[in-house]
């Protein structure tokens, strides 16, 4: 006799359902347990076909059907239907908080009191231990990106990337998922950057120490600047004698350099005047990312030199046509024009590898000039560190952390890149999209501070 006939209700229970999709197109589907994969040219392409095949196991079923997906940025659940149309899943209740535990009797006098547990989480990198309050303990210390959020909110919208712009298309519209963490942490990033200032900015980038990535520090700051507010940004090679920036920059049509364009001032224009179209025969645009380079004088027989008045003029004729002013500096801090580009500096930005030799001249840097009257510069200015190579000293960055977190505002990472390396002009689109996004993220924190 059937368990119907014996008058047993059944039920059938529905399949419970996972995907996961990832960067590079491929992913996978699971129905109780059995895995179907997927294979795609891209990550929104794979989050399409995810989204079509539930739909199929949603009309077997005769019923919309709950999923868990996994993207890059973390899970997030949908609710699929069997015409194909996606909601998002309702949220569920969170469970009822757990009872407080009833406070500990005191102990019997005479009983030695138990030591509290140590705690086994190592503080943040940067940080000083400090005794925290009980009440305190758990919770999460903010970070720069909160501080920027809080800063520079952002107006939300659909996503425009990864896997929720897929379900964007395949419903037509009908479902608009909004950004992930990622690319919202992007949009904030990108608001700061673009933000509007009260004048021109001056942003001096230093390590006495050759080989410090200075140069790269510069070009990378410029581009993104270059990118993300539709140009009005130099990249400036402020060598007393020759530096490398022109040798990073893409080849243009002339050779021409700072000291090409100092020379050329008394007779530029009407009585001396400068228009922004005579900067075009000394300044090598950068079409691409959408910033100019000055290059510092590259002559090998050229007995020229850039002293703190050719700076100071410079300076003045260049900060009336461009916003942002990105200043690579020369090795020698005591030469007259590496101290004027300091005084003209609304940021600076120490730079340093990981590594003993070139960390120890950034510090050597901050404190010759926290000793010679810009403590508060020295406070105020961001420390980029990059990774020489994909294998980082740990304890030496975490003792970098520490030393540049004492002493400068925000400190920044970015990724070692072999693009970055090779020494010949920087291919900005070579570059991973990790490193790109790093750089972002430091001209961010730089652009917070002007």
């Amino acid at each position: 006799m059937s368990d119907d006939e014996q008058g047993v209700a059944t039920t059938t229970r529905d399949p419970e359902i996972s995907a996961e999709v990832r960067e590079d197109g491929t992913g996978e589907i699971s129905v109780d347990g059995v895995v179907e994969r997927i294979e795609r040219e891209s990550l929104q392409e794979a989050g399409a076909a995810i989204t079509t095949r539930i739909a199929e196991l949603a009309g077997d079923l005769g019923h919309p059907v709950p999923v868990q997906v996994r993207d890059p940025e973390g899970v997030w659940s949908l609710l699929v239907h069997p015409d194909g149309s996606v909601d998002e899943a309702p949220e569920v209740p969170p469970e009822p908080a757990a009872p407080e535990p009833l406070a500990p009797e005191p102990p019997a006098e005479g009983a030695v009191e138990a030591p509290e547990p140590a705690i086994g989480t190592e503080p943040p990198p940067g940080l000083i231990p400090t005794t925290v309050p009980p009440q305190d303990r758990g919770t999460t210390l903010p970070t720069l990106d909160d501080l920027l959020a809080a800063r520079h909110p952002v107006t939300a919208g659909p996503a425009e990337h990864g896997w929720r712009v897929g379900v964007r298309r395949v419903t037509f519209g009908a479902v608009s998922p909004g950004p992930g963490r990622s690319e919202q942490r992007k949009r904030v990033q990108q608001a700061a950057v673009r933000r509007g200032f009260d004048g021109p900015k001056t942003i001096v980038v230093i390590n006495p120490k050759g080989g410090a990535h200075k140069t790269t520090a510069t070009m990378m700051l410029a581009a993104t600047f270059g990118l993300e507010r539709g140009g009005y940004t130099l990249a400036w090679d402020n060598n007393e004698t020759r530096g490398t920036l022109g040798w990073r920059s893409a080849h243009t049509e002339h050779a021409r350099t700072a000291v090409d364009l100092l020379r050329a001032l008394p007779t530029l224009g009407e009585d001396g005047t400068v228009r922004v179209g005579d900067l075009d025969a000394f300044v090598r645009t950068q079409a691409n990312q959408q910033f100019d380079v000055l290059a510092s004088d590259e002559d090998s027989a050229s007995a020229a030199s850039v002293d703190a008045a050719a700076f100071t003029s410079l300076h003045d004729v260049l900060s009336r046509f461009y916003r942002v002013l990105v200043v690579d500096t020369g090795n020698n801090m005591r030469a007259s024009n590496w101290q004027a580009a300091v005084r003209a500096a609304d940021q600076i930005v120490v730079v340093s590898t990981i590594r003993e030799d070139t960390a120890q001249s950034a510090a050597w840097a901050l404190d010759a000039l926290r000793a010679t009257g810009h403590e508060d510069a020295v406070r105020r200015a961001v420390t980029v560190l990059s990774e020489p190579d994909r294998k980082v000293d740990k304890d030496l960055r975490r003792r970098l952390r520490s030393h540049f977190g004492a002493l400068t505002r925000a400190i920044v990472e970015v990724p070692h890149d072999a693009a970055l390396v090779a020494g010949g002009p920087i291919d900005f689109d070579a570059l991973r999209p990790e490193t790109r996004d790093a750089w972002l993220r430091a001209t961010a924190v730089v652009a917070d501070g002007l």
